[in-house]
């Protein structure tokens, strides 16, 4: 009797077991089909909507440079820098070379003139060719030289003349290097030699914008027929600029300083074939219907050098502007365009916010900063501790 009892027992256990788990596994059923019904949550596949614009400051990068006055990015890590004095320095994973790449032993370096401008071929992945225009002296003559080499990386190859006397001065010698980003061709910027009406001759080199081959020949679509001559009337063209999408070439130019002319009066131009930009027959707001008129004119002087347009997205607020070193002004200004009429400008300003003095050079490294030469030690300046220097203009690390 008592094990009877107890198996029946047993089975009442098994059976509210069996009960309880299927109500729980009925339970649980339902809670999966609630939530199956339940309205999903909506994933937005919409991506962030990037900033317009971000905080930048002017960091001191590189020290130590003697009156620097272009600045090339051989590689990200490799830049090269030409210093007035007649040198070529190496920056290598941010530090400066103790000793400089080359030496131009010819270079004379008087008031403005020396080592200037340099480019890098638009081939040099290829060939490493860098083209640079110094001044030399003939006697008491002073010429402008432009020449090619290749990079060697602890040297450079035997120089070959591109182009020669090019007339110069100790102050209005020019001079600055640009490849053409379409036509590949050669521009380079010559002063006027302190000699204004030689702006006017066509059969004269200074005061000129001059576009030639890369070997030095003279291409055939030349505004004027056997001539490097691409535009006429420039005083001190020292900056040249091409503007992303247009291809259009703009130059910064130095105005009249007291001794040729009311001081003020630097331009900003655009470019065109052929054309005269009437220096000295005219400057400042003067106009004249053989002559172009300028797109800006700063009066009192900032003297205007380096320039470039920004392309990159880093410093999205600036994305499309055109950037100008300037020496006088002391610090870097901004141009902004129409962005349905790309050659008229809509406002420009002085960076308040970029204190480091004197500026030659603005150029944008491959990291889509902004790098500004100083030139506080060119007789002109109050060095300050560093200089000259490389500053970056970047995003502010958050």
């Amino acid at each position: 009797m008592k094990q009877w009892v107890t198996s029946k027992a047993l089975s009442v256990s098994l059976a509210v077991i069996v009960l309880l788990s299927a109500a729980a596994w009925a339970y649980v059923l339902s809670r999966q089909e609630a939530t199956r019904l339940l309205p999903r949550p909506v994933v937005s596949t919409t991506p962030k909507p990037k900033p317009t614009s971000v905080a930048y400051a002017a960091t001191q990068m590189v020290t130590g440079l003697n009156v620097p006055w272009s600045l090339v990015f051989a590689s990200p890590t490799r830049w090269l820098v030409t210093e007035r004095p007649g040198t070529i320095r190496v920056i290598e994973d941010g530090k400066l070379a103790p000793e400089p790449l080359a030496r131009f032993d010819q270079v004379t370096s008087l008031g403005e003139s020396g080592a200037m401008g340099m480019v890098m071929d638009p081939d040099y992945a290829k060939n490493k060719l860098l083209y640079a225009c110094y001044t030399m002296a003939r006697g008491s003559v002073l010429t402008d030289r432009v020449v090619k080499f290749e990079d060697r990386i602890t040297t450079i190859g035997p120089l070959t003349t591109v182009i020669d006397r090019i007339p110069a001065a100790q102050n209005h010698a020019g001079c600055q290097l640009s490849f053409g980003p379409v036509d590949k061709k050669l521009y380079i910027t010559t002063g006027d030699a302190m000699n204004p009406s030689s702006a006017q001759q066509v059969t004269a080199l200074s005061g000129k914008i001059l576009r030639i081959n890369s070997d030095g020949s003279i291409p055939t679509d030349n505004p004027f027929t056997g001539s490097p001559v691409w535009s006429l009337g420039h005083r001190n063209s020292q900056g040249l600029a091409w503007q992303p999408g247009t291809n259009q070439l703009f130059a910064t130019e130095h105005g009249p300083s007291g001794t040729d002319g009311a001081p003020g009066g630097d331009e900003i131009n655009r470019i065109i074939k052929g054309a005269n930009y009437g220096w000295p027959v005219i400057s400042h707001t003067q106009t004249d219907p053989r002559f172009v008129t300028p797109l800006l004119v700063y009066t009192p002087a900032v003297a205007p050098s380096g320039a470039t347009f920004y392309t990159s997205s880093v410093l999205p607020q600036f994305t499309g502007n055109l950037f100008f070193a300037a020496l006088k002004g002391e610090g870097v200004y901004r141009v902004i365009f129409d962005k349905t009429d790309p050659v008229k400008t809509v406002s420009n300003q002085k960076l308040a916010d970029v204190n480091v003095g004197r500026v030659r050079g603005v150029v944008q490294g491959p990291d889509g900063a902004l790098y500004l030469l100083t030139s506080n030690r060119d007789g002109r300046g109050t060095p300050r501790a560093g200089d000259d220097a490389i500053y970056r203009l970047g995003p502010v690390s958050k």
